[in-house]
């Protein structure tokens, strides 16, 4: 047996292909109390990811308040409730670190595929 196959064992959450480029809302559990918890989104734009199979890391970055703020989420944690895909984007790059140096909608201006087609 390889390490692969062991991984997919392990594998219980479907998660959807995320790629960079897409704008995705995270929705991750806090807990407060013993038996109570509430879904705390986090919606951005995925510049990177990084690492494979249970080990796969994807960092999203938001512009809040006109300050920058990236997030580094393990893609199976069980901290993660769910992921959504709010608009899917074309990129030429694996990294999208140059979007730091933007402001305003040229920070979140990615071009879709929808509107690629067009």
């Amino acid at each position: 047996m390889d390490i692969k196959t062991i991984e997919a064992g392990f594998i219980k959450k479907e998660m959807p292909a995320i790629n960079v480029g897409d704008t995705v809302k995270v929705l991750t559990r806090i807990p407060e109390g013993p038996d109570k918890f509430r879904l705390h989104p986090f919606e951005g734009v995925v510049i990177a990811k990084c690492g494979s199979g249970l080990k796969l890391n994807f960092t999203v970055r938001k512009v809040s308040s006109g300050e920058g703020v990236e997030r580094v989420f393990p893609l199976y944690s069980p901290v993660i409730d769910r992921i959504e895909i709010i608009r899917f984007g074309k990129v030429r790059r694996a990294k999208l670190y140059y979007l730091r140096g933007k402001i305003g909608k040229h920070a979140t201006k990615i071009e879709s595929k929808e509107e690629k087609v067009k």
